[in-house]
């Protein structure tokens, strides 16, 4: 089988350096780099992207030992239709790796094509250390190393403020780019670099924040080989992600002709305001997940795709999205009535086992950020419980028992929330249990015992999903 290099490849693709990037993991060359890929396959980028490895050990020697060429598997339902597309991504350079080669990256500010700057550098990327040092090669942090990029920029183009970066990151936190900036602000000032840096990385470069939605599983282990030999290449950087695909940017006009967006044809969209669009995932898609878990998983179910092809936790997970999440979601009903149909139909996708097991991460602290809202805007609007939900938080008071039917749930939370659960559980009465932990505000920032008969709604539940099991026992609901 042929190694995958510039060697083995007859269409490479000769472009200058237009991206700077940080971050060679799955999820950019999954997501930003194919929107990349395509574009330029339609003319509208005519550019490539150099990866920066963000940390010492990396992909770095792999991607560029395949000259930065990988494979891209996408899979799923697009309109109802299962699709499959096999790419070969041609858009990446290569890596640098600035721990071992600091003068080359420098050298990315100093080119005159680089102008967009991409990140991916996970949710604990963007922070400010006050340890870190301007005279580390590099920094330590992603947003230290940003600043010299910057600070390098500024000194090689005499402080034009027409030669500045179009800066978007996509780590998953609220407002990322107001939060990266505000730490390049912080190092500004902490490294002592000036008020004339400072004043040019304000005028010249723009932030903008970011919502990225695409399940991407990554290098597809277990299909390894079959993979391989559709491709006849020894790809050791192959990735596999779903065909499902959304970029909301906030930028407008200027943006779209530095990078034209709105001419390409794929689900990127440049707004004023990301808010809603972050709502409408949190709610419906992130919502649906953590609300169908404990119940799908008691139910018998062990992964996404399961929960939704099942006729009864099917119809489950249907009511509580479009019956009671949707609702608090603050769209046009079409708009986000189409998001929810397509949250749904990505949830079937067969190439992607989601194991529900995964997604019980920290399900206390998930109801509370993803569900809550959508429970409390249903019942202060029509003054009723909403019964899905309710179910729902039944579900998961009874799954942080720990047990069921014998064998062991897989509960995993912090340390003291799992042992407030089994002390609750210790009293082996349902009412005590449901006052217990409905009244901690330390989960839910509010005590819920005073929703009026929300303590003995739960405290049903629990006793009907012990004694007749999770069909029945919402069955008995009203």
């Amino acid at each position: 089988m042929k190694e995958l290099n510039r060697e083995t490849v007859s269409n490479f693709l000769d472009a200058p350096i237009k991206v700077i990037q940080f971050g060679e993991g799955n999820f950019l060359r999954a997501f930003v780099d194919w929107i990349f890929d395509v574009m330029n396959e339609k003319g509208l980028f005519e550019g490539k992207v150099a990866m920066v490895q963000p940390i010492d050990k990396g992909l770095g020697e792999m991607v560029n030992s395949q000259d930065g060429l990988y494979h891209l598997f996408l899979n799923g339902y697009e309109k109802g239709e299962l699709k499959e597309e096999i790419r070969l991504m041609r858009v990446v350079d290569g890596c640098i790796n600035p721990y071992s080669e600091f003068e080359k990256f420098l050298d990315l500010a100093r080119m005159d094509s680089t102008d967009i700057i991409i990140s991916n550098t996970t949710e604990a990327g963007i922070v400010f250390d006050e340890n870190d040092k301007f005279e580390n090669k590099p920094a330590n942090t992603f947003p230290g190393k940003l600043t010299q990029l910057l600070y390098e920029r500024f000194k090689t183009s005499s402080g034009d403020t027409t030669k500045g970066f179009t800066i978007i990151p996509c780590e998953l936190i609220n407002k990322n780019a107001d939060a990266l900036k505000k730490c390049v602000l912080q190092f500004i000032t902490h490294w002592n670099l000036g008020e004339d840096f400072k004043a040019w990385v304000e005028a010249a470069n723009t932030f903008h924040n970011t919502l990225v939605d695409r399940i991407v599983p990554g290098y597809p282990k277990e299909n390894a080989d079959e993979f391989k030999a559709k491709i006849g290449y020894n790809d050791k950087l192959m990735v596999a992600a779903e065909v499902f695909h959304l970029w909301v940017i906030e930028g407008g006009d200027e943006l779209n002709k530095k990078i034209p967006f709105r001419e390409s044809g794929l689900n990127v969209q440049l707004v004023d305001d990301i808010t809603p669009y972050r709502d409408r995932k949190v709610k419906i898609l992130n919502g649906s997940h953590t609300g169908m878990v404990p119940m799908s998983y008691l139910y018998g179910n062990r992964t996404v795709q399961e929960t939704v092809e099942d006729p009864f936790t099917k119809k489950f997970v249907e009511g509580q999205v479009f019956q009671e999440i949707l609702p608090s979601v603050n769209q046009p009903y079409d708009e986000k009535k189409q998001f929810a149909e397509d949250v749904i139909e990505r949830f079937r996708n067969p190439s992607i086992k989601h194991l529900l097991a995964s997604i019980a991460l920290n399900s206390v602290s998930k109801y509370k950020v993803r569900d809550l809202p959508s429970f409390m805007h249903y019942y202060l609007k029509n003054n009723e419980i909403p019964k899905h939900l309710a179910f729902s938080l039944s579900a998961l008071i009874r799954f942080y028992k720990g047990e069921w039917e014998g064998r062991e749930l897989p509960v995993n939370d912090n340390d003291d929330i799992v042992q407030f659960m089994k002390e609750a559980w210790s009293t082996g009465d349902y009412q005590r249990v449901a006052e217990k932990v409905l009244r901690n505000s330390t989960f839910w920032d509010q005590d819920l015992t005073k929703i009026n008969g929300l303590t003995e709604i739960i405290a049903s539940n629990l006793k009907n999903i012990d004694e007749i099991g999770i069909e029945e026992a919402f069955g008995r609901i009203n």
